[in-house]
């Protein structure tokens, strides 16, 4: 299974009495992932599921993903991609979906880094994930542990233009 992880773009700063979960994308946050996502759409990367925090920034972000990526599915919210959650929650969430081929993630810090490395079996790993960078690792076998591969990361940056 391929798991691609995308850190959400750029938000809007937090205005007095906005909840959190409801900061959206900038323009320029947008314009960072459609860069880093038409670099991965020339790497042939089709998600089978696309899964999303219910924050608003990550969910624009999976919809971002699915335009640029010709995704036809629905981006389903799940609580094991919120900021606070665990990536052993996070890793039964895919564990449930075996059956998928390429499951795109979209999330926040500290969650993401986090799970890259618990994907890795590196705890002590450090992954610096920049706003719109996309990971992928994959993953054999879907026990109760992973044992994935880092195949390569992308972030805005790199992705130029």
């Amino acid at each position: 299974m391929q798991i691609y992880l995308l850190r959400h773009g750029i938000a809007e700063v937090g205005r007095p009495g906005q909840p959190d979960t409801e900061r959206k994308l900038t323009e320029e946050g947008r314009e960072k992932l459609r860069r880093v996502l038409k670099r991965a759409r020339a790497a042939e990367v089709a998600p089978t599921a696309i899964l999303s925090s219910p924050y608003r920034r990550a969910v624009e972000t999976a919809e971002v993903a699915a335009a640029v990526l010709g995704y036809q599915g629905k981006v389903v919210r799940v609580h094991a991609l919120q900021p606070e959650a665990s990536p052993a929650d996070s890793w039964e969430e895919i564990r449930s979906r075996q059956g998928e081929a390429a499951i795109l993630l979209s999330s926040h810090e500290p969650l993401m880094s986090a799970l890259a490395a618990f994907l890795l079996d590196s705890p002590a790993l450090v992954v610096d994930m920049k706003k719109a960078a996309l990971l992928r690792v994959d993953c054999d076998r879907v026990g109760p542990k992973p044992k994935g591969v880092l195949k390569w990361m992308l972030t805005p940056a790199l992705a130029g233009e």
